[in-house]
């Protein structure tokens, strides 16, 4: 077995720490495959006088050059022939630009195989049918973005009675339509079967906010969960604390806190980060994270806040080995209550940004804010 299937079909999604070599064997498996089969990368390592040949330790993947996503969203790197591309999708475009990624099927395969482990370990499968209230888009041909795409295939971790979304098209674009979301809530209120929330964690807040001062209270089937995704994007300056989030959704549906699951992740880096009960994001052994200082990018130690660095081999179309988000985080190597060993992620906030050059200054003046 090649060490990239190996990696993914690694038993534990979180044993990190007994598939470091795993990861790093993968990595070189993946950088080689996109340097002889991605002309513009190969011109990317070799600007840098970087050999993936060399690959050795971890060390090794912290030299590795990244992306940043800006880079991505105005280029656009390939490694197998488009029609190869089976599934393909686009950033949300908050920034302004978009990047379009595509996946062929050894990429799917690989992830599918991680979608199964981490939904069987955070108990995402069941048999039993659900309703599942949207907070996003309805798919349609005109909305390629991931986040539509990555909202309907988690109504495929039991099977959909009902789909009910959000934002619904328009002459206009997308509108919200809360009246909707209401109605089938109480629908759901009064159902036998469970109900799933998806989507934007902006949405369900201020749906529940509003829901309560029309005095409305719910309690939701047994089974029933909030599950969240997305970030809160534009909606950032409003975005409270997970505490009171959560004490809204008990208020509201009855729904408790260990039934509220918050996802992470991007385009450019399709890795299911997922919430422990005590709603922390692990990292699975199909990653790894670097934070790095937002002046020098320079790795910075443990419990400390910079720039965040994706890296995994999963994508085998594109060379998306090493991706620099615009996001500020923190990784924490402290044990967690949930037993876990896995190192995991505090995301802060996220930048914004207009170049790579201002990421930096940016970075570091949201760091200096933070930190007053």
């Amino acid at each position: 077995m090649n060490p990239t299937k190996g990696l993914f079909k690694h038993k534990n999604p979180y044993d990190v720490e007994g598939t470091q070599e795993l990861f790093i064997e993968a990595m070189r498996e993946n950088a080689v495959f996109q340097y002889h089969n991605c002309v513009d990368y190969r011109r990317i390592l070799d600007s840098t006088g970087f050999v993936p040949e060399n690959i050795t330790c971890f060390a090794d993947l912290v030299r590795l050059p990244f992306l940043p996503t800006l880079y991505l969203k105005h280029h656009k790197l390939e490694s197998v022939s488009s029609r190869k591309q089976l599934i393909k999708a686009t950033s949300s475009g908050t920034s302004g630009s978009m990047s379009n990624i595509g996946l062929d099927f050894v990429s799917l395969r690989r992830g599918l195989d991680m979608v199964i482990r981490v939904g069987k370990y955070h108990k995402l499968w069941s048999p039993m049918p659900v309703n599942y209230i949207i907070f996003g888009y309805r798919p349609s041909r005109d909305n390629q973005t991931a986040v539509s795409k990555t909202a309907f295939g988690f109504t495929c971790f039991a099977p959909a009675a009902s789909r009910t979304y959000a934002l619904e098209k328009s002459n206009e674009g997308y509108r919200l339509c809360l009246d909707k979301i209401k109605n089938a809530l109480k629908k759901c209120a009064s159902s036998k079967i469970p109900m799933r929330t998806i989507g934007f964690p902006a949405y369900t807040y201020f749906l529940l906010k509003e829901l309560k001062s029309e005095g409305v209270y719910l309690k939701m089937p047994e089974g029933s969960m909030v599950t969240l995704g997305g970030g809160w994007k534009q909606f950032y300056t409003q975005k409270v604390e997970k505490e009171d989030f959560y004490r809204l959704v008990y208020e509201v549906l009855g729904i408790k806190e260990d039934k509220i699951i918050e996802f992470f992740g991007a385009v450019e880096h399709p890795i299911l980060y997922t919430h422990c009960k005590h709603h922390h994001f692990h990292i699975p052994v199909y990653s790894r994270v670097i934070i790095r200082d937002p002046n020098t990018f320079e790795p910075v130690p443990n419990g400390y806040a910079g720039l965040i660095n994706l890296l995994t081999p999963m994508i085998h179309s594109m060379p998306l080995l090493s991706v620099m988000t615009d996001d500020i985080g923190i990784l924490h190597d402290a044990p967690c209550p949930c037993g876990e060993k896995s190192p995991y992620l505090e995301i802060i906030g996220r930048v914004g940004i207009k170049d790579i050059i201002t990421c930096a200054a940016g970075a570091e003046d949201y760091l200096k804010e933070k930190t007053k």
